[in-house]
C-alpha cells in the first residue's frame, strides 16, 4: 500500500521540472510567447478576482458592522437604562428619608420658631446654605407660627442631602396651608404662586405614593424640570407636608441619559404615555410658568417606523431598530427604566457605523487599479522581447503550456480562492485538494488555520466583552460608592481628626462618616460590613444612609443606633450584618459619648499613661435582631488624648508568612508616633501596614480613624 502510494506522489519540484524541460525541447522562444500569454488572462484574472473580493470584503465588512453596532447600541442602552435607573431611585430613596425626617421633626416637641430661612426680598451671605419660604396668596405668617418652625428644623437635613446629590436642583416641602419651604435660597417667584396648584403637589397628594410629574417650567427662572414629590406620612397638628426635589432637564441630558453616549449619537427619555421627557435642544420657548407645558408625543409621529418604536418603548420592551429620518437612516436603541416605567434610547447615524467599509471600499478600488497598470507594463516589455521567438513554435507550445498550466494551477486556484473567502472573514470555507504533494498538505494547514482561528476569535471576543463591561460597572459602582464617604474631616477647634478608606476590591464594605448633631458636637461612625465587593457595597450604601438618617435626629448614640438597627433589619433580605462603632464628640464638654455594635474596639491612649484603654460596650453587630440592646458610655478628653478607630482589615493584614499584623504591632505604631499630627500618624500607620505585607495582596478593606486632642 505505501509502495503505491509512492508512486502517484509527485512533488510540485518534478512536475514544474517536466514542464520547463519539455519546453525547452521544443523552442525557447515558443515557451516565452506562451508564458506570457498564458500571464497575459492570469493578470486579466488577478485584476478581476481582486475587484471581486473587494466588492465582496466591502459587503461583508458593512454587514459585520451593522449587526455588530445594533449588538453594541442595545448593550449600550441596557446599561444607560441600568445607570439612569439607580439615579432616580436615588433621587426617590432620598425623598424617603426627608419624608422620614419630616415627621420626626413634626413630633418634635420644641422646634425654632424661624431658623436658616429669608423671604425672597432679603438676599442671605450664603445662599446655597440657607431657605426661602414663601407664601401663597392670602397666608399670614402670624397664623401659622408653629408649622414654620418645625420646617425650619428641616435644613438640618435638606442642606447636606442637596450638597451630596449634584443632580437635585432644589429641595422643598409644600404644606397644606400655603407655605413653600425652599432648599437653597431662590428668588423671582412671582407672587401668585401657590404650591397646592402645582402638579408635583397635586399628584403625590393623590397617588400618596412617590411620584414624578410631567416636564413643566420652573418658576423661579432655572428652566424645564421634572420634580420627584411624595405625602409626608400623617396628620400631624392636623398639617399636610409633600416633600419635594428638582432634576433639571439640562441636568437629565448631560449628567443622566448621556452618560455613556458619544458625539456621534444623543439620547432622550419617554415616560409611559409616549411623551417625550428629556432629548437634546428641548426648550420652553416662549411658555411661562405658569402655563402648561405640551412636550412631543412619539405614539402619534407621522413617521410610522418611529412610532413603533415609541410603542415598543411604552410597552417596557427592549430592542434596537433602523429607522428612516430626513437627515437619512438612523439606529434607535432602546431598553426600560424600570423603576420609573419611562425608557430610554439612544441614536447613532448608520452613516458613522458604516464609515469604515466605505473607506475601504476606496481604497481596494485604488489598489486594483494601480495592480492593473503595473502588471500591463510588465507584460508589453516582456512580450516585445521575446515575440520573435514566439512565432514558429506557437501551436506546439500552447498545447504544452495548456497541458501542464491546467494540471499545476488548478490546485493552485483552489488555495487561491479558499485563502480569499476566508480572508474575507468566513473562517468556516475548508479547501478541497487531493493532488498527493504538498499543495495538499498546504490545504490542509489553511484548515486546521481556519478552525483554529475562529476558535480564538470567539473566546477573544466573548471573553472581552464579558471583561469590559464587567470593569465599566464596577468603575461606576466605585465612584459611586466613593461619593458616600466625606470629602474631608470637620474642623473642630481643639480636636484634630482624620480618616481614611481604602477597599479591597474596586468596591467594599467598609464605611466612615462624621455628622453634625448640633452646635460643637458631631458624630462618628466607623463600621465594618460582612464580606466584600458589590453586594458589600450595596448594604453599606443602605447601613449609611439609615445610620445617618437615625443618628441626625438622636442626641443618644443607644438609641440612635438602636432605631438604624431596626430600620437595617426591616430592609434588609439577606443575611448580612453591620459592625458599628458610633460616639457623639463634645468639642465643648470635651466628652467622649459612645456605643459600640460588636465593632473593634478603638485604642485610647490617655495623655501621660502607658495602659491602653479598649472602648469596649455591651451590644452586637446590626441587622441580626431587632431588638439589640446598646450600652452607652462616656469618656472625658483631655489635652494629648489619642483615640484611633479601625476596621479588623487592618490587624488582619497578612505576609508572606500568613501571619497576621495583629493588635500589639498596631499599637506599637500608635505609641512610638503619638506626639506626630493625626494626619501623620495616619499615614506611619497605613506605611507599617503596607510594609509588613509586602507582595501580599490586601485581602479585607481598610478603614482609619484618628481623634487627638491638641
Amino acid at each position: 500500500m505505501s509502495s503505491a502510494r509512492a508512486r502517484t506522489r509527485i512533488p510540485v519540484m518534478v512536475k514544474l521540472l517536466i514542464v520547463f524541460l519539455s519546453i525547452s525541447i521544443v523552442a525557447l522562444g515558443i515557451t516565452g510567447l506562451a508564458a506570457f500569454s498564458a500571464m497575459g488572462d492570469m493578470g486579466a484574472f488577478a485584476q478581476k478576482t481582486s475587484g471581486q473580493l473587494g466588492d465582496r470584503a466591502v459587503a461583508d465588512s458593512t454587514a459585520a458592522l451593522e449587526e455588530n453596532a445594533a449588538a453594541s447600541l442595545l448593550s449600550l442602552a441596557t446599561d444607560q437604562a441600568d445607570i439612569s435607573n439607580v439615579v432616580f431611585e436615588r433621587v426617590g430613596a432620598e425623598m424617603d428619608t426627608l419624608a422620614g425626617y419630616a415627621v420626626a421633626v413634626r413630633n418634635r416637641e420644641n422646634n425654632p420658631r424661624l431658623r436658616q430661612a429669608y423671604f425672597q426680598d432679603e438676599h442671605p451671605a450664603s445662599p446655597g446654605n440657607t431657605s426661602a419660604i414663601i407664601f401663597a396668596p392670602g397666608v399670614s405668617i402670624s397664623a401659622i407660627p408653629d408649622e414654620i418652625g418645625a420646617l425650619s428644623a428641616t435644613n438640618d437635613l435638606l442642606h447636606p442631602m442637596h450638597a451630596a446629590d449634584s443632580e437635585i436642583s432644589q429641595l422643598y416641602i409644600g404644606t397644606g396651608s400655603g407655605i413653600l419651604w425652599v432648599h437653597p435660597w431662590v428668588s423671582g417667584i412671582p407672587s401668585s404662586y401657590d404650591p397646592r396648584e402645582r402638579d408635583w403637589y397635586l399628584r403625590a397628594q393623590q397617588t400618596g405614593q412617590l411620584s414624578w410629574s410631567d416636564p413643566y417650567i420652573d418658576a423661579s427662572g432655572k428652566g424645564l424640570m421634572v420634580t420627584c414629590s411624595r405625602v409626608v406620612p400623617g396628620q400631624d397638628h392636623g398639617w399636610t407636608w409633600i416633600v419635594g426635589a428638582d432634576v433639571t432637564l439640562d441636568t437629565i441630558n448631560s449628567q443622566i441619559i448621556n452618560t455613556q453616549v458619544s458625539d456621534r449619537g444623543y439620547a432622550f427619555l419617554l415616560d409611559k404615555k409616549g411623551n417625550v421627557i428629556s432629548r437634546p435642544g428641548i426648550s420652553a420657548g416662549d411658555t411661562k410658568w405658569d402655563d402648561s407645558f405640551e412636550t412631543e408625543n412619539l405614539l402619534g409621529n407621522n413617521n410610522s417606523a418611529i412610532a413603533a418604536v415609541a410603542g415598543d418603548m411604552v410597552a417596557g420592551k427592549t430592542g434596537v431598530q433602523r429607522v428612516a429620518f430626513s437627515g437619512g437612516e438612523k439606529y434607535i436603541a432602546y431598553a426600560p427604566i424600570k423603576s420609573m416605567n419611562w425608557s430610554v434610547a439612544i441614536v447613532m447615524p448608520v452613516g458613522d457605523v458604516i464609515a469604515p467599509a466605505v473607506k475601504t471600499r476606496a481604497q481596494i478600488e485604488n489598489a486594483t487599479g494601480e495592480t492593473g497598470v503595473l502588471l500591463n507594463q510588465k507584460m508589453n516589455t516582456a512580450m516585445n522581447l521575446f515575440f520573435g521567438l514566439c512565432i514558429l513554435l506557437f501551436i506546439l507550445v500552447a498545447i504544452l503550456s495548456v497541458v501542464f498550466a491546467r494540471i499545476i494551477t488548478r490546485p493552485v486556484e483552489v488555495l487561491k480562492h479558499g485563502s480569499e473567502v476566508i480572508g474575507a472573514g468566513n473562517l468556516d470555507y475548508r479547501v478541497e485538494i487531493t493532488t498527493g504533494d504538498e499543495l495538499e498538505d498546504l490545504a490542509h494547514s489553511f484548515n486546521k488555520m481556519a478552525a483554529d482561528l475562529r476558535m480564538h476569535m470567539d473566546d477573544l471576543q466573548r471573553t472581552t466583552a464579558e471583561k469590559e463591561r464587567f470593569a465599566k460597572e464596577l468603575e461606576i459602582a466605585k465612584g459611586i460608592q466613593q461619593s458616600f464617604l466625606p470629602d474631608r474631616a470637620p474642623t473642630i477647634a481643639g480636636i484634630e481628626l482624620v480618616a481614611k478608606n481604602i477597599p479591597a476590591l474596586e468596591v467594599g464594605g467598609d464605611f466612615y462618616d462624621f455628622i453634625p448633631i448640633g452646635k460643637d458636637q458631631w458624630g462618628l461612625v466607623i463600621a465594618d460590613v460582612s464580606g466584600k465587593g458589590v453586594p458589600a457595597a450595596l448594604f453599606m450604601a443602605l447601613s449609611r444612609t439609615l445610620i445617618r438618617a437615625s443618628t441626625m435626629t438622636n442626641a443618644d448614640p443607644a438609641a440612635a443606633i438602636g432605631h438604624a438597627n431596626q430600620l437595617i433589619c426591616e430592609d434588609s433580605k439577606t443575611s448580612m450584618f453591620v459592625t458599628l462603632f458610633y460616639a457623639i464628640l463634645d468639642a465643648r464638654a470635651m466628652t467622649l459619648n459612645y456605643v459600640n455594635a460588636g465593632h473593634n474596639p478603638p485604642l485610647f491612649l490617655k495623655n501621660g499613661e502607658s495602659d491602653v484603654l479598649l472602648l469596649k460596650a455591651k451590644g452586637i453587630a446590626l441587622g441580626v435582631i431587632d431588638d439589640a440592646t446598646l450600652q452607652s458610655v462616656k469618656v472625658d478628653l483631655r489635652t494629648g488624648d489619642i483615640l484611633v478607630l479601625y476596621t479588623d482589615g487592618v490587624t488582619e493584614a497578612i505576609n508572606a508568612g500568613e501571619e497576621e499584623f495583629g493588635e500589639a504591632r498596631l499599637l506599637q505604631v500608635i505609641t512610638e508616633n503619638r506626639l506626630l499630627p493625626a494626619e501623620v500618624l495616619l499615614e506611619k500607620i497605613l506605611s507599617a501596614i503596607t510594609t509588613f505585607a509586602g507582595s501580599q495582596p490586601q485581602h479585607d478593606d481598610i478603614t482609619i480613624m484618628i481623634l487627638r486632642v491638641v
